[in-house]
């Protein structure tokens, strides 16, 4: 199996964090259908009951990242979980809030915040 490219992963507990490398555009679509297989397999074979998504590093980032955001959340949401997105630049706020998503998911300033607040 290939090392991943767009997703480094890091599990505190029963969270995993998610953290994309650098901005994630429709022109990385066919990396992230590739490694989203995998992280949904961590979901469902573990103790993992909540995500952070931490965007420090994706400034920008489209529909093929907010449509691996909203499987994992699916996964998540089953079995009671939360997640949470932390590190948001202004222009991930904005789309964020036009894509609705801001409502789904407490937008968090830091990781630590964020996984307080799954952990609530």
């Amino acid at each position: 199996m290939s090392q991943p490219s767009i997703f480094e992963t890091e599990i505190r507990d029963t969270t995993i964090i998610v953290a994309p490398r650098g901005d994630v555009s429709t022109l990385a679509g066919e990396d992230v259908h590739a490694e989203l297989p995998g992280l949904l397999d961590q979901l469902q074979k573990s103790e993992i009951k909540h995500v952070v998504f931490d965007l420090k590093r994706a400034s920008y980032f489209g529909s093929i990242l907010l449509g691996a955001m909203s499987a994992m959340w699916g996964r998540i949401r089953a079995r009671g979980g939360k997640m949470a997105v932390c590190n948001v630049s202004d222009t991930g706020k904005e789309i964020l809030h036009v894509s609705k998503f801001d409502t789904l998911w407490p937008v968090c300033d830091s990781r630590e915040e964020a996984l307080k607040t799954v952990l609530e």
